[in-house]
């Protein structure tokens, strides 16, 4: 599929979305006509069983249209790609209900026809740190109440069901486990999105005190939250990182076309930076869809894993040293609020700054390097 007049029409709408903060509905309008949030989804269920690398290569040009829009459909695709690519065998290992399979093929079946999934896991004071979420949950007669709240939650108010990160009220030890809740009565949107970058996310505040069946629990499996995030991390770390490869992209072909608009590719130094540039953003592409193609060939292991850690920091770090270098060879009138530089500048801050963080990646890594077990420490 050629996404370039897609991903074209969402660069148009970019600057419009950016500046009032709303949700892009032109853009995911577009999206389903495109059977793109029926990506994840398997053939036989109405989707196009893409493999994670598929989605990089999808990830990767959204994003070099307009972040933002990649950045909710990459919450969408998050819950999707989990729910369609963790193993049969796996969910049955950890002791899933087999009345899983009926709810998860639901679930995708809807996705295919249309339906957008988002992601509400960080909360205020906890980030996105698994192990400290405080929205609990309770067995009732007939399910589970579910009560807490959740912020950063893009797409807040246009999804279809939110996936919940909640902890078992009753238990001592931070026993985590994800729920899919249905929008509606008892889950409630709180407009606070004003941020420096990818506004146009809308990841807006989630109260959640609301009821739900058997089935809304994940796999049907109680407590496995953290062990996934370890096991198979792909979904939570690296699908962010083909966003800030395509806005990195994005800084590139906006900032030679500034640069020659002004006469100023005239300039060695100019030059020189876009030369960097170039080398920086194709070294984190190679780094993203290698950890791709490992993720699709060989998920869950630990050298698969350890490119999942290096494609997020390559690719964050990457997106925002980029911007601010283009951002400065181009002077101040790129800095004029609407010039799609500075907002390119504000969204790829963000990359290095979205779970997991910069930080986390390369402690992540640096422990891999010395021999000791990374995921030994509390990085959920």
């Amino acid at each position: 599929m050629d996404l370039h007049p897609l991903a074209e029409r969402l660069s148009s709408r970019a600057a419009r979305y950016d500046a009032s903060g709303d949700f892009p509905q032109e853009d995911f309008d577009d999206l389903r006509e495109a059977g793109l949030l029926g990506l994840m989804t398997p053939r036989h269920l109405g989707g196009s069983g893409a493999s994670f690398a598929e989605y990089t290569d999808v990830a990767i040009e959204l994003g070099s249209g307009a972040g933002a829009t990649a950045l909710i459909f990459n919450m969408h695709a998050s819950v999707t790609g989990a729910l369609a690519q963790t193993p049969d065998e796996l969910v049955r290992q950890f002791g899933g209900a087999e009345s899983f399979f009926a709810f998860r093929d639901r679930v995708l079946k809807a996705a295919a026809e249309g339906a957008l999934y988002a992601v509400a896991m960080s909360e205020r004071g906890a980030g996105s740190r698994l192990s400290q979420v405080r929205t609990a949950y309770e067995r009732t007669g007939s399910g589970f109440r579910v009560t807490g709240s959740k912020t950063f939650v893009s797409g807040a108010g246009h999804a279809d069901a939110y996936l919940v990160a909640a902890r078992d009220s009753g238990s001592e030890e931070p026993k985590i486990s994800y729920f899919l809740v249905p929008a509606g009565p008892g889950v409630d949107v709180q407009q606070t999105w004003d941020s420096l970058g990818m506004r146009a996310t809308g990841s807006h505040d989630l109260h959640l005190d609301v009821e739900v069946g058997e089935d809304a629990l994940v796999g049907g499996i109680e407590g496995a939250a953290l062990l996934l995030a370890q096991v198979m991390p792909q979904w939570l770390v690296a699908s962010y990182a083909a966003v800030y490869v395509g806005v990195a992209r994005s800084v590139l072909h906006h900032g030679v076309r500034h640069l020659t608009e002004r006469g100023l590719h005239t300039l060695p130094m100019v030059r020189a930076r876009l030369g960097r540039a170039d080398v920086q953003v194709a070294a984190a592409e190679l780094v993203v869809r290698e950890a791709a193609r490992r993720v699709t060939g060989d998920p869950g292991s630990p050298e698969t894993n350890r490119w999942v850690w290096r494609a997020k920091l390559i690719a964050g770090d990457t997106a925002a040293q980029v911007a601010f270098s283009v951002l400065e060879a181009a002077g101040a009138s790129a800095t004029r609020r609407g010039h799609p530089l500075e907002r390119l500048y504000r969204d790829a801050r963000c990359g290095a700054l979205q779970p997991a963080t910069s930080d986390v990646c390369a402690d992540w890594l640096g422990a891999a390097a010395l021999g000791e077990d990374p995921d030994g420490q509390a990085r959920w």
